[in-house]
């Protein structure tokens, strides 16, 4: 049995006709540290590899106490060094947050050393804003300006014109 966060159907077959991929999410657990919870990652990896599983997805997932992928790419070498044949790939990395030329070069350097393995699903979502702290103490911070709002009010600003 697949266990440690992973989202699996635990006894399902897996059939050329109907191959299976799951969704880890690096879990940590109570007592558990970020160490422990990547390493029971990589257990649920090779355990997914010997059922048969095609692929495991890897959520990336920033300020969360107890979710320990939030550099998929590191999290997937790590699998990667310690599998053979599993597909591994980020379930989404959001380009707001890095620089989309490294993450080209992340992925494409795991691709490099581990050919036709590695899988990257790209979103455009904006992390959470929130520090832990104020997450803790239930705060929010102001609101950022988008682009838009900061053009229009430097047009209108009377040292601007």
């Amino acid at each position: 049995m697949i266990t440690a966060g992973a989202m699996v159907a635990p006894g399902m077959p897996t059939t050329a006709a109907r191959p299976l991929s799951m969704l880890d999410l690096a879990v940590i657990s109570p007592g558990q540290t970020p160490a422990e919870a990547l390493e029971a990652s990589i257990t649920v990896a090779q355990q997914a590899e010997r059922c048969g599983y095609r692929r495991v997805w890897y959520a990336e997932h920033h300020n969360m106490a107890a979710i320990a992928s939030s550099a998929t790419s590191v999290l997937i070498a790590a699998v990667a060094a310690r599998t053979s044949t599993i597909r591994l790939g980020a379930g989404g990395i959001m380009l707001p947050n890095h620089a989309p030329l490294t993450i080209a070069e992340q992925f494409g350097t795991l691709e490099s050393l581990h050919p036709g393995r590695i899988d990257l699903g790209l979103g455009r979502a904006r992390a959470a804003t929130r520090t832990p702290c104020e997450v803790s103490a239930g705060r929010t911070p102001p609101p950022r300006p988008s682009p838009r709002t900061c053009s229009s009010s430097r047009a209108s600003s009377p040292a601007v014109r």
